[in-house]
């Protein structure tokens, strides 16, 4: 009788030699900005949506001490210059100063298992514009966990200056795809935070294992930083379903860490998802599409058509098809995640994180940014989401942007995309 291991080798094998034979090394971020006509609407509208161009994977793990992160309040209070700071962290440099990495010193294990490590001070270069920076594998400098990006002095009010949005990428994402969004929300005052996650760790994930630890280094750091002074506050900006079942664990932790600091969550922005059940015909897609990037269909959104009518979803879908080996890769893929989804433990888990999405999400408002282009996230699948959280007395607003691939809104019209980000904050979130 083979083993559950063999049973889980043969197609991942399979998977990895198609994807393999199909990868395109097109790294060249083009950012052209066509324009889609308006379609959105606050909390009694709705329509349908979509969004893509799924890139690159990123990130190793750096190893966080949770016991002394609390030195970041610096950027909340000081607005001439950056004082030194001590980081119970692996540091990799600064943007607009040097982008040199301190890797740690030591490690050790405790029991239960807590790294603690032996970490270089690190000073933030005194400059007019805020620096960033970077928590990085030790083993690794160039593979980044998350990044925390400080707010333009010049621009910041007391509010923004207090609240961090996390920004929670979609599977392939790098955190040169992130900073975009980043800077938008820095140049208006706020605090950013860029979380990415490897290919390699959702490959070779357990229960309980590597992901959701590194995770939890994100959620120690942001409790610190809460509950440090009063009036923080948290905004998430999340994007396909690895951001937004991210952002279920980080929900998941704060509440065992500390139920209040759910209080603190001030918004959550949902870009290109969510599908609230576990389909092996989604994971496929969006597997496919970390795999092949710009070669995927899944970045191609809908042609427009030269009489202008607008044609059915359906009779736009045929415009692109995906090749041959596309074909193939999502055909050995959703075979693959049909028996892992059904795993117990994996099923179990998974449910945990989605019923709390689905019925235990902190009281802040909503917006769901989606396309009825997206290949990956069916926009039918946002919509029935958005009735359900209506449903459960949460407010809710969101923007179908029709055309534009999985999240891919803000590259293809920025002043849509900025625009609804704007006007929800304001209107929303108080901020």
């Amino acid at each position: 009788m083979s083993s559950m291991t063999g049973m889980l080798q043969r197609p991942l094998t399979a998977v990895a030699a198609v994807a393999l034979a199909t990868f395109s090394a097109d790294f060249t971020d083009k950012l052209p900005h066509t324009k889609s006509s308006d379609p959105c609407f606050s909390s009694e509208t709705l329509s349908s949506s979509h969004q893509s161009s799924v890139e690159d994977s990123s990130s190793w793990v750096s190893r966080i001490s949770v016991s002394n992160l609390r030195n970041l309040s610096f950027a909340t209070r000081v607005r001439n210059h950056l004082p030194n700071i001590n980081f119970p962290v692996s540091y990799c440099g600064l943007a607009n100063a040097s982008s040199s990495c301190f890797n740690s010193l030591s490690t050790s294990a405790a029991s239960p298992p807590v790294l603690v490590t032996s970490y270089r001070s690190a000073e933030l270069a005194k400059a007019s514009k805020p620096s960033e920076f970077t928590h990085c594998a030790p083993s690794s400098p160039s593979e980044v966990l998350y990044r925390w990006h400080l707010p333009d002095p010049n621009s910041s009010s007391f509010a923004k200056s207090r609240t961090v949005v996390v920004l929670l990428g979609w599977l392939g994402a790098k955190q040169k795809h992130l900073k975009r969004y980043a800077d938008w929300y820095t140049s208006r005052g706020f605090h950013a935070i860029t979380f990415t996650f490897p290919m390699s760790e959702i490959l070779s994930s357990q229960v309980g294992g590597k992901a959701e630890q590194d995770i939890e280094l994100l959620v120690n750091h942001l409790a610190g930083w809460l509950e440090e002074e009063h009036g923080k506050n948290l905004v998430f900006h999340t994007f396909s379903n690895t951001g937004w079942l991210t952002y279920g664990v980080i929900l998941e932790n704060l509440k065992k860490q500390d139920p209040t600091l759910m209080g603190n969550i001030r918004a959550c922005i949902v870009d290109s998802a969510p599908v609230a059940t576990p389909d092996p015909q989604v994971w496929a897609s969006g597997f496919s599409a970390a795999f092949l990037k710009k070669q995927s269909i899944a970045t191609k959104g809908l042609a427009s058509t030269d009489s202008g009518v607008e044609d059915s979803g359906s009779a736009k879908r045929e415009k692109h098809k995906p090749a041959v080996t596309e074909t193939a890769l999502l055909l050995v893929l959703e075979k693959f995640f049909e028996v892992v989804l059904k795993l117990p433990k994996v099923n179990r888990r998974l449910s945990d994180v989605l019923g709390l999405l689905s019925s235990e999400q902190p009281k802040c408002p909503q917006l769901y940014i989606y396309s009825t282009a997206d290949r990956v996230i069916p926009a039918d699948s946002v919509e029935s989401f958005i009735e359900k959280q209506r449903r459960a007395g949460h407010e809710v607003r969101a923007c179908n942007f029709v055309s534009s691939p999985h999240v891919d809104h803000f590259r293809n019209d920025p002043n849509l995309y900025t625009s609804q980000l704007t006007k929800f904050l304001e209107d929303c979130a108080h901020l």
